[in-house]
């Protein structure tokens, strides 16, 4: 009985064979082949190592000491025939070393292992012994001697004798070193043969098993090839046929299950970037309106909508009611629900709605008829709905509204929850998926941060409105007292003059002395009604004043000399600087006036005794710089940023119960505003105080009102 193989029927025996048993026979026999040859490549490297060990490590060594030996025994009978000839004493001692070196270059020839040599080395040494025994002699011998003589033509015979048979030792080196060549040009063509027949084996057989494997693969592939180029140029409809072998049926499956689930993936994509688009557009409208009644009219009609609903029910707590009302409605099929009919709707318990916002916060019911159906609990509802069940006017709204499925999303309105969306769907696929909730609960969030900043900005208008009324009460105040306290201030300070007119009788030095003093206090009195006066006509927008071309220097020399004797009572030195070419400014001289006397009289006010006071009116460019730079007492680093706040004083200066009103450098300001200069102060504690007040030249500023005509 034939057992079946694949879940397609097929009977093993009839079952096709595999890519990967085709291929892996194929590649196992090409691997063979080429272990084979690697095999003969490492035999061929092995035997060739031998015989460079046997040229380098024994035949080359010993040529070169059969070389040495016949030199040294040369050099030897050199030495000595010399001597013996002419008697020289250096050729004596030369003798006798080459002598000495002979035993040890024997035994160095006979470390290296040759085969046939040893009988040759041994004949040569007992030559060079014979030769060493028949010249020893020599040495005793006088030289040129007949005797010398004769023993120099014997001791030649015999060197001849070790020299013959030193060159037979050299021969037998030749000829091992040919044999050696031999074997290894053998060993290469063998080896080169061999290899070369089973890489061409090799490649033939790789080209077999490439041609049939391409012939048997190449359509299968080429048809899952073109499905993939399909799917990859946008036609997401493309599949891939099945067909054999087993592993590319296996892979068009893979293909068309990566395709369908791609379809599936973009479906999901697509609509989690409309429901993310609803949610910004919702989100968008909601928070470009401030009146709250706008923003949830935006909520219910971006929503419904976006979120394929048929109804959107909008609760808003009012109060501290119990009951939630539905006070906003859309539907599908009329648009906004009327008001009359959103009244009739029930009301909703407040513990009815979920307690949280944000992620998690939403209850959903995809089925909701067999709870329509009779009263009872709903699994997971908050408050009664999760206890008792829909109460009976509720179930009755949701029939009449087809409800199927329901989705309730809490938002808070500040730091409480406050109301509820509620959607209805009517349709068979009525569910909600995890998607369309956290849309909702994106816009449930977005819902409730608008209506809190439209119910902040109504509180906020309600709150500037009541306080721009207070603002002009105490503007109208401070006008009023201070026109009124200039009439009463005016007799005071006339009668004050009188007194002091000696036509009014003589007074006693005490008496004068308080007068004096009744005169200052009128005096501060007078320029704190005048400065509350300005700032009245500032802030009503009236203070302009009259333009005109006003020497500055001639200003800065009036105030300076205005102040000399104030300065005097405060022992402050006064110095005034103003450049020698003339500086004009196109500005109100009373207002330039009041500004330069501004800032003099803090200078002084706030220079102790010994300090001193500087003012300067330099050219800088297009514009002139009026300079006020004292050595008084400064102003901290972290109440700079307070200097023109009105009625504000440097905590240094209420230390040291310096009057002042604090509205002198908001008076400043102003003015030089006015005139289209600027103000900058630089002071430090302990050191002093600059004030620099740039104004446009009457010149430039002509200037620039030609350039502006002509454009």
């Amino acid at each position: 009985m034939t057992r079946s193989g694949d879940n397609d029927g097929v009977p093993r025996s009839e079952r096709p064979v595999t890519v990967a048993r085709r291929l892996g026979g194929a590649f196992g026999l090409v691997i063979f082949l080429l272990v084979v040859v690697g095999a003969g490549s490492l035999f061929t490297a092995w035997y060739q190592d031998r015989t460079v060990v046997d040229l380098t490590q024994h035949v080359g060594p010993l040529q070169n000491a059969n070389v040495q030996l016949r030199t040294t025994l040369g050099d030897t009978q050199r030495s000595l025939r010399n001597y013996l000839l002419v008697g020289n004493p250096a050729e004596l001692r030369s003798y006798r070393q080459q002598r000495a070196a002979l035993p040890g270059q024997f035994r160095e020839a006979r470390r290296y292992d040759v085969p046939d040599t040893e009988h040759l080395l041994d004949l040569q040494e007992q030559q060079a012994d014979r030769y060493l025994r028949q010249a020893a002699p020599g040495e005793r011998l006088r030289p040129g001697s007949p005797q010398a003589l004769d023993l120099a033509g014997r001791l030649g015979t015999s060197f001849w004798v070790f020299r013959r048979t030193n060159g037979d030792l050299d021969d037998r080196l030749l000829d091992e070193l040919a044999v050696l060549r031999n074997r290894t040009r053998s060993t290469v063509r063998v080896t080169a043969a061999a290899t070369g027949g089973l890489v061409a084996a090799t490649v033939v057989l790789a080209l077999v098993a490439a041609v049939r494997t391409t012939r048997w693969l190449t359509h299968p592939l080429e048809r899952v090839r073109a499905t993939l180029a399909r799917l990859t140029a946008g036609q997401h409809d493309a599949r891939a046929p099945v067909s054999r072998p087993a592993e590319i049926r296996d892979l068009a499956h893979s293909v068309n299950a990566l395709a369908d689930e791609g379809d599936r993936l973009r479906g999901l994509e697509a609509e989690r970037a409309r429901l993310a688009g609803v949610a910004r557009d919702a989100g968008r409208r909601v928070r470009s309106h401030l009146e709250a009644g706008a923003v949830l009219r935006e909520g219910v009609s971006a929503l419904g909508p976006g979120m394929r609903a048929e109804h959107v029910l909008l609760l808003l707590a009012e109060n501290d009611t119990e009951d939630v009302p539905v006070v906003q409605g859309w539907s599908a099929e009329h648009g906004f629900v009327p008001e009359e009919e959103v009244r009739r709707l029930p009301r909703v318990p407040h513990d009815a709605i979920p307690p949280s916002t944000g992620s998690g916060a939403t209850f959903r019911i995809d089925d909701v008829r067999p709870y329509l159906a009779e009263q009872r609990p709903v699994p997971g509802a908050p408050g009664i709905y999760g206890t008792d069940g829909f109460p009976a006017e509720v179930r009755g709204a949701m029939a009449e509204l087809g409800a199927r499925s329901v989705a309730v999303s809490p938002f808070r309105s500040g730091s409480d929850v406050t109301g509820c969306l509620i959607l209805l769907r009517s349709g068979p696929d009525a569910g909600w998926d995890d998607v369309e909730i956290d849309t909702l609960e994106s816009v449930a969030t977005d819902l409730g941060r608008a209506l809190q900043h439209a119910r902040l900005y109504a509180q906020e208008g309600r709150l500037v409105e009541e306080l721009r009324a207070l603002d002009k009460a105490k503007s109208d105040f401070l006008s009023t007292v201070s026109h009124e306290l200039r009439t009463p201030l005016t007799s005071i300070a006339g009668y004050v003059e009188l007194l002091l007119d000696e036509d009014t009788g003589e007074l006693a030095e005490p008496q004068r002395r308080a007068l004096d003093v009744v005169e200052r206090n009128t005096v501060r009195l007078r320029t704190m009604i005048e400065d509350l006066l300005t700032l009245s006509r500032i802030e009503a927008g009236t203070y302009r004043g009259i333009k005109q071309v006003v020497d500055v220097c001639g200003i800065v020399e009036a105030v300076t000399d205005a102040m000399r004797p104030q300065a005097q009572d405060k022992d402050v030195e006064l110095r005034s600087a103003c450049a020698l070419e003339p500086l004009t400014a196109n500005a109100d001289p009373d207002q330039l006036d009041r500004m330069l006397m501004n800032l003099m009289s803090n200078a002084v006010k706030f220079t102790p005794r010994g300090g001193t006071v500087t003012v300067r009116a330099v050219r800088t460019g297009p514009d002139v710089d009026l300079i006020v730079q004292d050595t008084g007492i400064g102003i901290p680093e972290s109440e700079q940023k307070h200097l023109f706040t009105r009625f504000f004083r440097a905590s240094n200066a209420s230390g040291l119960a310096v009057p002042g009103t604090g509205l002198g450098l908001t008076i400043v300001r102003t003015i030089v505003v006015n005139h289209g200069g600027d103000l900058s102060i630089d002071s430090r504690e302990g050191e002093g105080t600059t004030v620099t007040v740039r104004l446009p030249l009457a010149a430039e500023e002509h200037e620039r009102e030609a350039a502006v005509q002509e454009r």
